[in-house]
């Protein structure tokens, strides 16, 4: 793995994608925010960091980096993720719930039952961020970004 700061605390990070890599980005993306004295910052940064590298993970054979950068602008911090693969992210339309569509199900309990029910992270993301969006590189790959504003 290789991580680079600058001398504003930015975070520049290569790492093979790997299922740990998320919480160390989190832990990592944690400490930049207390550093810049953005703490009250946290729950949402560190719950989109864990999304897009996650996500990034997924898409990504394991013997093949992505990269993660943490910046801080004037009036937000970015978090951006970088991915080898062509496909973009498509988030779900979101379905407003209430109590009564929630049915206890006993086989939630069961391994594998979450197979194929995934696809809520970007939803999450565009909520809890103040702008997100992709962006696809040359030759093969996108960046994911999202901004949490300070």
């Amino acid at each position: 793995m290789g991580a680079k700061a600058s001398g504003a605390g930015e975070l520049d990070i290569s790492c093979l994608a790997a299922g740990t890599v998320s919480g160390l980005v989190r832990t990592l993306v944690e400490f930049r925010l207390v550093e810049w004295g953005l703490e009250k910052l946290a729950d949402d940064a560190l719950l989109i960091a864990g999304e897009l590298v996650a996500n990034a993970v997924q898409h990504t054979p394991a013997d093949r980096e992505i990269r993660v950068r943490f910046t801080r602008e004037a009036s937000a911090v970015v978090l951006a993720v970088w991915d080898s693969s062509d496909a973009m992210p498509v988030a779900r339309p979101v379905v407003e719930l209430t109590l009564d569509d929630v049915v206890p199900d006993a086989r939630a309990l069961e391994d594998g039952h979450d197979a194929g029910i995934g696809g809520w992270g970007l939803p999450l993301v565009q909520a809890l961020s103040s702008g997100c969006g992709v962006r696809d590189t040359e030759p093969h790959g996108k960046w994911v970004w999202a901004k949490v504003a300070t």
